[in-house]
């Protein structure tokens, strides 16, 4: 019952895709900071290496970068050979990629429809697939493996902007991640999902233009979220704490869709 032994994580090794900034690097931090060895994926290679570089150093840990297209399913194969050939197995994926599109229903087109569906579900899906196997590798029934999927409360509410694809892209990852729990606990691989609300990124900060402060003061906590948030959330699901939640998607979002029934991010 000892906080050390409950949310103990060390000595494991995590993949977390789209690691490299937002919301996967925070994930990573909290994985580094806790003596798991963590893969960071993403397309761009110099800004991959780079971050995995600081985080290494940051935090006295194994940050190691697989510059990859996760958006088919060739470069999702080419990405777990490589892990294949580095690890004889994996304990945690973390399926953190995903892109967004916003665009006037009455102009939203078909790319930014597939793009993000591709990515968004598509990838997590086949990444999925291909990983079990790697995943199984390392789980045992009193310590199981675990897939967590980042989902977003704008699958669980109208979001305020037009980004039709996301949000219906995120709903997806609710239900596909209920799914895959129940197809893998039997493999003692346990998959839960994430549905954050606002939070630092790339992604929500090029919405508001780097500034928080209207959604901080519209939120029920008076904040946007931050790296403790999200990865003592991820580390809980991973550890010895919540080896008994199963399918279930968390929201992290400072009470939004509990509270007001309203998407204000």
């Amino acid at each position: 019952m000892k906080i050390n032994n409950l949310f103990n994580i060390e000595n494991k090794t995590a993949v977390v895709t789209g690691g490299s900034r937002g919301i996967g690097e925070m994930i990573a931090s909290g994985f580094l900071a806790n003596g798991t060895k963590v893969y960071i994926t993403a397309r761009k290679a110099p800004a991959l290496l780079e971050k995995a570089n600081e985080l290494s150093q940051k935090y006295n840990a194994e940050c190691i970068a697989l510059p990859c297209d996760l958006s088919t399913v060739e470069g999702i194969k080419s990405f777990v050979k490589v892990i294949n050939e580095k690890e004889g197995g994996i304990d945690y994926l973390i399926n953190n990629a995903g892109a967004a599109w916003g665009e006037p229903f009455e102009d939203f087109s078909e790319a930014g429809w597939d793009k993000v569906m591709d990515l968004n579900v598509k990838s997590m899906f086949f990444l999925t697939q291909k990983m079990t196997a790697l995943l199984k590798s390392n789980a045992t029934e009193e310590n199981p493996s675990r897939v967590i999927n980042i989902g977003s409360i704008d699958g669980l509410n109208v979001p305020m902007f037009p980004t039709f694809s996301y949000s219906a892209s995120k709903a997806a990852v609710h239900h596909l991640t209920r799914v895959l729990a129940a197809q893998l606990v039997k493999e003692n691989i346990l998959v839960n999902a994430i549905a954050p609300g606002p939070y630092p990124s790339a992604m929500l900060g090029s919405a508001v233009n780097s500034d928080y402060s209207e959604i901080e003061k519209r939120n029920p906590r008076k904040r946007i979220g931050t790296p403790e948030d999200i990865a003592g959330l991820v580390i809980f699901l991973c550890s010895r704490a919540g080896a008994f939640t199963v399918g279930e998607t968390i929201t992290s979002d400072g009470g939004i869709v509990k509270t007001t029934g309203h998407n204000l991010s």
